[in-house]
């Protein structure tokens, strides 16, 4: 199983690193178009297999995407990240012709992989790779969704004081501090519904908070996070190369699904062998809906920026 990463950065070698250590690929290249920098960061990822028990092999390159060749899974990372104060809208222009380039090079060499999409605005980028590179969309995913609802999970854990392995939640809709949808009634401690534990106003202030996630953390670190979005790639990737027809929110081309068409937008997919494998119908009160159209709609004003 090989494995290629794009982007050398923060993001990017999170996902080796976390890829690596749970040792299902054989190999993960990790590309920068920076001189030496994915070889730096690749070797220092190596000096740490023998402390951490993995085997997978760790190889960095600079700009030669003929190294990718036969890859597996590709994750795409490269991108100018958000600085404080900037939306992930505001990241179009520049990384829009990034994430062409790079998704075309990656399928001129790996016309059989699946497309993982970090990028951002992510739903916009994830809709560009369709366009630009053709794939069958099973195999183009937009990786939003993982993150949020672990945010998501990690404040309704804060808010009930539990355990998080005792928490289940899902965000659906755009990858965006507007987009959001935060699935409040479906989420649950351990079978229970949260809204046995927590007030409507707790609830409510719970889902504000995973709303402004990637933005609190880009006001306290000076730049976007990188813990949290490598982990989220890594369990995609995993998803993928050991087929385990895990569930997760994901941006994924729509056509007709939740009365959606020709977007990409976060929902509910099974992932395994064949990347997106099944998009799970899942049943959405009134508001639930209407926060849906309003995401797409806002989904759709970014899309109508690019130059396809």
């Amino acid at each position: 199983m090989k494995v290629t990463v794009v982007g050398a950065g923060a993001v990017g070698a999170s996902c080796a690193e976390y890829i690596a250590i749970k040792n299902f690929a054989s190999e993960v290249v990790l590309l920068d178009i920076k001189e030496g920098y994915a070889e730096g960061k690749a070797m220092d990822l190596m000096q740490c297999a023998s402390l951490n028990g993995f085997d997978t092999k760790i190889t960095g390159i600079t700009n030669d995407y003929s190294k990718t060749a036969n890859s597996d899974i590709c994750v795409i990372t490269s991108g100018i990240p958000r600085k404080p104060g900037m939306t992930r809208e505001e990241l179009i222009g520049i990384n829009a012709g990034i994430v062409k380039s790079v998704t075309t090079s990656l399928v001129e060499h790996s016309p059989n992989t699946v497309l993982i999409v970090v990028s951002n605005p992510m739903d916009t980028m994830t809709y560009l790779t369709h366009k630009a590179t053709k794939l069958p969309k099973n195999r183009i995913i937009g990786m939003g969704g993982a993150l949020d609802s672990a945010r998501f999970k990690y404040r309704l854990a804060e808010a009930l004081e539990a355990p998080i392995s005792d928490v289940d939640g899902m965000v659906i809709g755009g990858h965006s501090d507007t987009g959001m949808v935060p699935l409040i009634a479906h989420a649950t401690r351990n079978s229970v519904k949260v809204s046995e534990f927590l007030s409507q106003e707790r609830l409510q202030q719970v889902a504000e908070d995973t709303k402004v996630g990637g933005a609190t953390l880009t006001k306290l670190l000076g730049t976007s996070a990188w813990y949290a979005p490598g982990a989220a790639v890594s369990a995609l990737v995993q998803a993928i190369a050991c087929d385990q027809k895990k569930m997760f929110p994901c941006s994924t081309m729509l056509e007709g699904d939740y009365n959606l068409n020709d977007i990409c937008i976060g929902v509910p997919v099974i992932i395994g062998r064949n990347g997106i494998e099944r998009i799970v119908d899942i049943e959405l009160s009134d508001a639930e809906k209407a926060h849906m159209q309003a995401s797409a709609e806002g989904v759709r004003k970014t899309n109508d920026l690019l130059e396809l």
